[in-house]
């Protein structure tokens, strides 16, 4: 795995500003979408969750908290998926549009498991622990 130093480095965090991006860009282009304003808030923030989530884990400097956080964005991910639908069932957006966007969730869901399981698995505690003395 790469050597990250900044959350900007992590690419389910690049992923997640993608997936944000797709869904600002859904509902600006669709006025009546833009006029649904519960559910465009709610979708807003769900996939803006999947980023701040991952940052916040990050930043936190340790493994346990990470994975912990990286859950939660994978919650606020299958959230989002499900708004997506309601999109869908509302006409806003196209059923290519929904299989798009479904498909780059399920990606990066996969992918958020895939870091959640490595570091589960690795040795490593996280930056906030490389400098502490064991007081044995």
């Amino acid at each position: 795995m790469a050597t990250i130093r900044c959350f900007e480095d992590l690419g389910v965090w690049q992923l997640a500003r993608e997936l944000s991006k797709n869904v600002y860009r859904i509902y600006t282009n669709n006025e009546n979408f833009s006029k649904d304003y519960k559910l465009k808030e709610q979708i807003n923030a769900a996939s803006g969750s999947v980023m701040d989530n991952i940052v916040e884990g990050f930043e936190r400097g340790g493994n346990i908290e990470f994975v912990n956080f990286l859950s939660i964005a994978k919650g606020s991910l299958g959230e989002t998926k499900s708004q997506l639908y309601m999109t869908f069932d509302r006409a806003y957006i196209s059923n290519e549009e929904l299989l798009k966007m479904k498909d780059k969730c399920e990606a990066l869901a996969n992918k958020i498991g895939k870091l959640m399981n490595y570091l589960n698995e690795s040795g490593i505690k996280g930056n906030k622990y490389k400098n502490r003395v064991s007081k044995s």
